[in-house]
């Protein structure tokens, strides 16, 4: 046996014991090591791979247990002949191919659109991974996930789990849902008003089976959630397409003649709106008047940043017309898949027969760990370290938009969401921002497939902050700000500016004494007072209303400011142009950077 068939990786996470074993299975199944081949004694072996002796022991006790070896007294260890019978033979393998045949025209349930992506597979060697439920995965709660695994896994856990039978979750997880998730939201249920499901999608899946098919009108959220369009459409719904604002998805009379909405009111996929107070009662009251079924996605209920969550749909509703979808964290739901759905008693009913027709429970020894996961307030304390390190994202990515791109974009006033919808200036071409952005390492994504339109902005795209580091962000913008004004060539500069440029005189008379309006990126106003003795006063509006103070000053035809906190506290001068009652600041570098408003003078 050559030393060059096994390497020993010493970057390895992998024990030196798992890649010796690992690597021997392997050259003993794909016939490398021949049935009846004599294996070096244990001595020579560790000796060829520079390991101990007993680790190479260890490892030729578990495949002598497990039966890939055997023992002749007196002669050694062989490759057990045993593992040839059953195999076919390795030349056959590479003798016959089968010729390549187009099926497509007997597929009867092809999909449009979920086998679309919106980043490359590789999309973490990207320094600005700007990207929505990609994940840092160093945010995953390895040794707690581990613990709950153990003690789902312990003899007793097993003689209990194993015995559930047929249609039957874990009754330990349900009632984990139902006294530390579901009391979040608002949410009272009995154990037989929950669901456990693969995911939130087939959740969605089961739904649009149950209640679906081609007599039914659904009205979808636009711009929304491609996959449940693709689900709807396969069970032959006739779709209406619902437009969103500010306050969530519009309650209009085109819901009178509708069956079923699908929304998403916590964080609106893909614009992050949260629906107001008002939205919900109205929808509510839409679903009362006209017999509607609303199926409430609440995939991102844990991430409200700016004031308190509002309560789900469900916890609001009195009459069970609301069909309550919703999950572990997304940073878990890629390892663990488990959520759930509340509703009816009988309609979990039938959700369960469906399920068991095509994957049946979910794993039961997944749905024990899962549950000791909450049992152990090991869910509470994630959550808690995942809405600080998001919303310290959050405010960094919102910060920086602000500081690099004020008057080139708009996020739209959000209240939390782990993205930013963002428009950029009318004559963006978005695409061509995200090619050119990726080429210097900077990933967004594309909008185009949460509309069913074919008329959707071109000048948007989304910014995440689940998948890059927080002192990644604003290097990222900086370098994605330089980008935009490129492409953006009609976009105002010093050189054309509308407008007087002030030198050190006037801009002494105009700015001394003034109070300044300008809007924020993110749709609130903000006031900055301008005082005689230099210094500086500043506020904004919403719902976080911020203050800082700061210094100001002239110089060399410039206005120079420094805040203490805001613009990272830095020295930032500017061109000024006046145009009137309208204030225009240019950089250093003559490109546009805000417009300002003269509101009033101080006393």
């Amino acid at each position: 046996m050559s030393k060059h068939l096994i390497h020993i990786d010493s970057a390895s996470d992998s024990s030196l014991q798992n890649q010796i074993r690992q690597q021997l299975v392997e050259g003993i199944v794909h016939g490398t090591f021949l049935p009846g081949t004599k294996m070096l004694s244990s001595r020579k072996l560790a000796d060829q791979l520079g390991v101990s002796r007993n680790t190479v022991v260890l490892v030729y006790q578990a495949l002598l247990d497990e039966g890939y070896l055997v023992s002749r007294q007196r002669s050694g260890i062989y490759v057990n002949e045993l593992i040839a019978q059953g195999k076919v033979a390795n030349r056959h393998l590479h003798t016959h191919k089968h010729q390549s045949q187009d099926n497509a025209h007997r597929f009867k349930g092809a999909l449009q659109s979920t086998n679309e992506t919106s980043s490359p597979l590789n999309w973490h060697s990207y320094p600005y991974p700007f990207l929505d439920g990609k994940f840092d995965a160093s945010l995953y709660p390895v040794a707690q996930w581990r613990d709950a695994n153990r003690k789902a896994n312990a003899p007793k856990e097993i003689a209990q789990w194993s015995k559930l039978q047929g249609l039957e979750d874990d009754p330990m997880l349900l009632d984990e849902i139902r006294s530390k998730i579901l009391p979040r939201r608002g949410i009272v249920a009995d154990r037989d008003e929950i669901l456990i499901t693969v995911g939130s999608q087939q959740a969605l899946h089961l739904i649009t089976q149950l209640f679906v098919d081609d007599s039914v009108k659904v009205a979808v959220e636009e711009p929304g959630f491609p996959e449940i369009r693709d689900l709807l459409t396969r069970q032959g719904a006739q779709l209406v397409y619902q437009d969103v604002d500010s306050q969530g998805v519009v309650v209009s009379d085109a819901l009178n003649d509708c069956d079923m909405l699908y929304t998403t009111p916590s964080h609106q996929t893909p614009t992050s709106v949260t629906m107001s107070m008002e939205r919900r009662r109205e929808l509510l009251n839409k679903a009362q008047e006209h017999d509607l079924l609303i199926i409430e996605d609440d995939f991102e209920f844990e991430s409200n940043f700016l004031g308190q969550p509002h309560p789900a749909l469900r916890s609001l509703d009195t009459q069970n017309r609301v069909l309550y979808v919703s999950c572990l964290s997304k940073v878990m739901a890629s390892g663990v898949q488990i959520a759930f759905v509340v509703a009816d008693s009988g309609v979990i009913h039938e959700l369960k027969k469906l399920r068991k027709v095509t994957t049946r429970t979910p794993p039961l020894n997944n749905q024990r760990a899962v549950a000791h996961f909450l049992a152990m307030g090991y869910f509470d304390a994630y959550m808690m370290h995942l809405h600080k390190v998001f919303f310290e994202r959050w405010l960094t990515l919102r910060e920086a938009l602000n500081i690099y791109l004020p008057n080139c974009i708009n996020t739209g006033p959000i209240q939390g969401g782990t993205a930013y919808w963002v428009t950029g200036p009318k004559n963006l071409d978005g695409e061509r921002l995200l090619k050119e952005a990726a080429d210097i390492g900077i990933l967004l994504e594309p909008v185009k497939r949460y509309y069913a339109r074919s008329d959707y902005p071109e000048n948007c795209f989304r910014m995440g902050v689940t998948s890059i580091a927080n002192d990644r962000i604003r290097d990222g913008v900086s370098k994605l700000a330089d980008l935009i004004h490129t492409l953006s060539d009609d976009e105002e500069t010093l050189s054309n500016a509308k407008g007087q440029l002030l030198d050190d005189a006037r801009l002494e008379q105009v700015l001394s004494g003034v109070r300044l309006e300008c809007q924020m990126v993110y749709g609130v106003p903000c006031l900055i007072e301008l005082w005689p003795d230099g210094t500086m006063r500043g506020s904004t509006g919403g719902l976080d209303k911020e203050t800082d103070v700061g210094v100001w000053w002239i110089a060399n035809g410039r206005y120079y400011r420094r805040w203490q906190l805001w613009g990272y506290g830095e020295e930032k001068s500017y061109y000024v142009v006046s145009d009137g009652q309208q204030i225009k600041w240019f950089d250093t570098n003559y490109a546009f950077v805000r417009y300002l408003n003269i509101v009033d003078y101080l006393s």
